[in-house]
């Protein structure tokens, strides 16, 4: 038989276990912060700062209800008509008018926004990332490359991350994403059916 490639097999190991390496807190917020400005590219935000206030001020308080009180949290309306809203690693979230105006109660709200912080908390969109190892970013991805702002790796990964936006979270990070912001909300006093409404409303739109 042939040889066995020791290099080889220590090598893919290494990319293996690089590819589940956890992520640290400033690499994660830099990584989100880059996302966040890919996004805020493609719909500004919306210039009303009496609103822009208000969902900072909801989003602050429930952020104090999670595990994770002391992330730079930060809350953003995009002027896009969408209807949508998306967390990016480190804690900036971003709720679209279009969601906005559908909102009938802070409750909704504040059940929104919990939804959002949970794929922050759970670090879903950073797992998906790492699932896309295959993408060859994985085993680069990590460690020294990503504490430069100016790294090139740093790029490609910000890059990788906001096309995870585009494809979307699987369903189980959504049904946890559910099941939790329905717990955080209410830990932080809100109604616990404001996320449930908010969801039924989305699947009757979706439905028409």
């Amino acid at each position: 038989g042939r040889d066995f490639d020791f290099e080889k097999a220590l090598s893919i190991a290494q990319k293996a276990r690089q590819a589940s390496r956890t992520i640290e807190e400033p690499e994660e917020i830099s990584m989100g912060s880059g996302i966040a400005a890919n996004l805020l590219g493609s719909s500004p935000l919306l210039a009303d700062d009496k609103v822009q206030q208000y969902v900072n001020h909801v989003g602050r308080w429930v952020s104090l209800h999670t595990e994770r009180p002391d992330l730079p949290w930060k809350f953003g309306i995009l002027a896009s008509t969408d209807v949508n809203a998306f967390a990016t690693p480190g804690g900036t979230i971003f709720i679209t008018r279009g969601l906005l105006q559908k909102l009938n109660n802070e409750s909704e709200l504040a059940g929104v926004l919990a939804h959002e912080m949970v794929h922050v908390l759970r670090k879903h969109h950073l797992a998906a990332l790492q699932k896309g190892a295959r993408l060859g970013i994985a085993s680069d991805l990590l460690g020294e490359a990503l504490k430069d702002k100016n790294s090139p790796v740093l790029e490609k990964a910000i890059r990788a991350g906001t096309e995870v936006y585009a494809r979307g979270l699987d369903k189980g990070d959504e049904f946890e994403a559910d099941r939790m912001g329905i717990v955080i909300a209410t830990r932080a006093g809100y109604d616990p059916f404001g996320l449930p409404a908010v969801l039924q409303m989305l699947e009757a739109s979706n439905a028409q």
